[in-house]
């Protein structure tokens, strides 16, 4: 397997942008039109806050940014805000942090905070609260930069500019769902809120605009006793411990769509990218109305292992299918997450909390880091008595024991 994170490898993307605006908070007549060149949108009107497995709060969205002036734009500071309180900031991003999260239009990172005229980046947020702290209702984004300080159309000597915008407001109401999976050992891969997995920064263009449908995607593998992934040739989808595992309804719902014939991948690498189309990119997979305009999406299943079909009505923990490596995949595993529509791709990803499970422990992000591959032991960070936990989303690199029936 030569490259452990890229499980599933998705696309470039497409931006659309939205003037900036005030905050929902702010009385328009209260102060004077301010020019505002470099124009800032939350790429979603709203996110949902929720709470990881480390007991803090996380709200992940991202901004989009365009520069609308010929003068050179060069971003020095973003700080999140209460939009009725833009003195009080949640987050701030300066200096590497801001750069390191600041990606360009096709989701690579850049190499600088400057972008040029008519140019757009991306901004990928993953605010961490303390579990007691106080939510707004709506969130602000506070940009200090140096830019064109008039509508010239001709570069100019970069002005420092400072204004609030880029509106969004936060739901608190958060879907809740039962396990994906049964059994002891589940490790999140390319989970959530890191920028350094294959799913936080693959905002797709699909019909017209772009989404983010993984957002909070997990590649679920499994553990065996002895803490392998894989025991025996990688090469063999057998040899997975993950492999044949059954994969569950996590709610009651209705089976919107499925697709059960492709043959699984050789493992061990990603396959020919010139293979790989958006019909078949997800593999077998399964797709669930949850309700509530919440959707279920499962990826990779085994060929001929689906047991539903579309219109079906299914039971929590009911059999869907199971665990294969099907699709654009180089190991066994379960690509799950939920989104607010029902096509996998063109919708986007939504956060939510799973009712009940174990924390077991956590693989080290040092040894995950330095590994050339998923082959060896990795339980040395299981810890000596699982932990229970309720109404809380799983964070990358976790070990997960959910129940056995």
């Amino acid at each position: 397997m030569r490259d452990r994170r890229h499980l599933l490898t998705l696309w470039a993307l497409v931006l659309f942008t939205v003037p900036a605006v005030a905050s929902p908070a702010a009385n328009p007549t209260a102060k004077s039109d301010q020019f505002t060149p470099l124009i800032a949108s939350a790429h979603t009107p709203n996110a949902r806050p929720f709470l990881g497995t480390d007991n803090r709060i996380h709200i992940v969205y991202e901004l989009l940014l365009t520069n609308t002036n010929a003068t050179p734009a060069t971003l020095q500071t973003i700080d999140v805000v209460d939009a009725s309180s833009p003195s009080t900031v949640l987050a701030g991003y300066s200096g590497k942090q801001l750069l390191t999260h600041l990606r360009s239009t096709n989701g690579a990172p850049v190499t600088d905070t400057t972008i040029e005229f008519n140019g757009s980046r991306l901004f990928l947020l993953d605010i961490a609260l303390d579990q007691s702290a106080s939510l707004p209702a709506h969130l602000a984004h506070h940009l200090e930069l140096l830019g064109g300080a008039t509508p010239a159309r001709e570069p100019a000597t970069p002005t420092h500019l400072s204004y609030t915008a880029a509106p969004i407001t936060l739901l608190h109401k958060l879907p809740t769902i039962g396990p994906p999976l049964r059994g002891k050992g589940w490790v999140v891969l390319n989970g959530c809120c890191g920028l350094t997995g294959a799913h936080r920064s693959t905002g797709l263009a699909i019909n017209g605009d772009i989404f983010y449908a993984q957002r909070f995607a997990i590649d679920w593998m499994l553990l065996d006793k002895e803490g392998r992934l894989i025991h025996g040739d990688a090469a063999n989808v057998r040899n997975y411990t993950a492999y044949d595992a059954d994969v569950i309804a996590v709610a009651d719902a209705t089976v919107v769509s499925t697709r059960n014939d492709l043959t699984d991948q050789v493992p061990g690498v990603m396959p020919d990218p010139k293979t790989i189309n958006l019909e078949n990119v997800d593999g077998n997979h399964v797709v669930l109305n949850l309700g509530d305009g919440v959707f279920a999406f499962y990826a990779h299943l085994q060929k001929g292992s689906v047991l539903v079909s579309p219109g079906d009505h299914v039971k929590r923990g009911q059999l869907l299918g199971k665990l294969g490596n099907t699709g654009n995949t180089s190991g066994p595993h379960l690509h799950f997450h939920l989104m607010e529509g029902a096509s996998e791709l063109g919708s986007n990803g939504i956060a939510y909390a799973i009712d009940h499970f174990d924390f077991a422990g956590q693989i080290s992000a040092q040894q995950f880091q330095d590994a050339k591959d998923l082959e060896g032991v990795w339980n040395k960070g299981l810890l000596p008595t699982p932990s229970p936990r309720h109404d809380q989303f799983p964070l990358d690199l976790d070990i997960i024991d959910f129940p056995t029936r």
